[in-house]
């Protein structure tokens, strides 16, 4: 089963226009969303969640047309954390639990107060008084409490130190990798993305550059330095982006494409992502 299905969805805007979109997130599985500011993503998000509407194209999430009327009922089962976390600030955590309580038919109270135990959030500090790595284990905790197959995280770790970020990133890993649930999340931080996703999928400028299997866009690809004479000698169609140095020509190749002859080293998953957007521009 897939958890999202995204085919060719458009949607324009007046400066703006996420272009013939799709990509498929199977269960079981993380995809990491990346791309510059202004790229589409959370527009993306926005889509797949039924917060706007496209204007051609199709989005189904857990085997639901997002414009069905079942998927009302279906959100009780996608768990969405944002960059901010808005809960109002006189609230503590166990008032918020009271108030999810009644949000949702699917809360469990006792998951929720073992969320809010292991990330040591205290229950009777208001929310104003939090730090921002506690808002967001607090709105994680609460996504998490409500029966999720699918977690949608736009920028969850943004402005978190190592630690909290390494925390949080357990706990998605650790979510996904029961059959039936998925996670999509977007984020920033490439780092972060190659230490959990299955899949990688980038937009630039509204439009979809790549939705591939994480491990095979590393195997696939790594980064060559030559001098302009060796450069120029490559095959064309293995080069994919380029840039040049006072010393050589630094590049990112298709390995299988190249003589066995040249040396390449290690492309790291922000090298890949780098060079393919200035190569999109």
């Amino acid at each position: 089963m897939n958890a999202i299905e995204v085919k060719n969805v458009t949607k324009a805007y007046p400066k703006f226009t996420v272009d013939r979109v799709s990509l498929t997130l199977p269960a079981g599985c993380i995809m990491g969303l990346v791309g510059e500011n202004g790229a589409g993503k959370t527009t993306l998000i926005r889509l797949i969640m039924g917060a706007a509407r496209p204007d051609s194209g199709s989005v189904t999430v857990l085997n639901v047309d997002n414009r069905d009327v079942a998927f009302h009922d279906l959100k009780e089962h996608i768990g969405v954390v944002l960059d901010e976390a808005f809960f109002p600030e006189v609230l503590t955590p166990r008032d918020i639990g009271r108030v999810m309580a009644a949000t949702y038919r699917q809360w469990d109270d006792a998951a929720y107060q073992r969320w809010l135990t292991a990330f040591s959030l205290p229950e009777k500090q208001r929310f104003h008084e939090f730090s921002r790595g506690m808002k967001m284990k607090l709105s994680i905790a609460v996504a998490l409490s409500h029966a999720p197959r699918l977690l949608v995280l736009d920028e969850p770790t943004g402005g978190l130190d190592p630690v909290v970020r390494d925390e949080i990133l357990t706990v998605f890993n650790d979510f996904a990798r029961e059959d039936d649930h998925a996670v999509l999340i977007s984020s920033h931080i490439v780092s972060d993305l190659e230490k959990i996703c299955d899949y990688i999928a980038c937009l630039h400028r509204g439009k979809l550059l790549l939705c591939e299997e994480k491990d095979r866009l590393l195997e696939e690809y790594a980064i060559v330095k030559l001098s302009q004479e060796e450069f120029a000698a490559l095959p064309q169609t293995a080069i994919h982006g380029r840039r040049e140095t006072p010393y050589c020509v630094e590049a990112l190749v298709e390995r299988s494409m190249l003589p066995a002859s040249i040396r390449t080293e290690h492309a790291s998953l922000e090298d890949i992502l780098l060079f393919l957007v200035k190569e999109g521009k």
